[in-house]
């Protein structure tokens, strides 16, 4: 699912087009917007580990880069990483079971982990709450 260039009326504080080689940017970019946000630093750590999994996923098992947005809601900074066009009909959890750990790291750390996919690609949103 698709939450668009808003989420509860809030813009991005990222919206940021990656792939292999953007990586380091893309961490960069979810460290320093989650410590501005008040995140302390070793759940900040949580959340580039988390995003950077994601992102890692959408480069091999899916078109080779994607898209990360991530938004400040005030209590919550949510991320949103897609491979490709929003998907058309969403099944939750249907990706594939793959090798390593990746997807059980990310629903360890992230307080809310939602992943749909459809025909035309996949979503993941993850939400960590602010202290």
């Amino acid at each position: 699912m698709d939450i668009g260039s808003t989420a509860d009326g809030v813009a991005p504080v990222v919206d940021l087009a990656f792939d292999s080689g953007a990586l380091h940017v893309l961490r960069a970019e979810v460290q320093v917007h989650a410590c501005q946000a008040g995140m302390p630093e070793e759940r900040a750590g949580d959340m580039v580990l988390a995003v950077n999994e994601l992102a890692s996923n959408v480069i091999r098992h899916g078109a080779g880069g994607g898209r990360l947005r991530m938004w400040n809601l005030g209590g919550a900074l949510r991320c949103q990483v897609d491979d490709g066009d929003p998907p058309g009909r969403a099944m939750t959890n249907a990706l594939p079971e793959m090798p390593g750990h990746g997807l059980w790291v990310v629903r360890q750390v992230a307080d809310q982990v939602q992943i749909l996919s459809g025909q035309r690609g996949t979503c993941a949103t993850i939400t960590f709450n602010l202290p």
